[in-house]
């Protein structure tokens, strides 16, 4: 097995386990050194570190946004990097509406040591989390 594809079947190990919330096999899966980083403009933006960052992020996120579905459109590998294409489905007044993502994960000695997402239009991220804010 190649190294991108192990990177690729521990990139969808990943996304299975964070789903399910299985946060103490998340944590075995990543660096000490991991961060993840959102972007600034993004009402989540900052960066989060260590073996407990993603969760973090993933309960901060979920908590802000009301995501219906969290579809994994496409992966691919090269050298220490995986991206995967990412839709996630959420809803307001108007109805479903889709945002979409590429999400770059770096691997160091098969750990995750790096998660940093790049948003289509940071736009729908801002109307999910009105949309929830309003349904509150």
């Amino acid at each position: 097995m190649t190294q991108q594809d192990h990177n690729l079947n521990q990139t969808r190990r990943l996304y299975a386990l964070s789903a399910a919330g299985d946060w103490a096999a998340v944590r075995d899966m990543l660096d000490d050194d991991f961060c993840a980083t959102e972007a600034p403009g993004l009402p989540y933006a900052g960066t989060f570190r260590g073996k407990d960052g993603l969760r973090a992020l993933f309960v901060l996120v979920m908590g802000m946004m009301a995501i219906e579905a969290m579809d994994l459109i496409e992966m691919t590998a090269g050298g220490d990097w995986v991206i995967v294409l990412v839709t996630m489905r959420a809803r307001d007044a108007d109805g479903p509406f889709d945002i979409e993502l590429a999400e770059a994960t770096r691997y160091r000695d098969g750990r995750v040591i790096e998660l940093k997402p790049f948003y289509f239009d940071p736009a729908a991220v801002h109307r999910a989390v009105a949309a929830k804010c309003a349904a509150a």
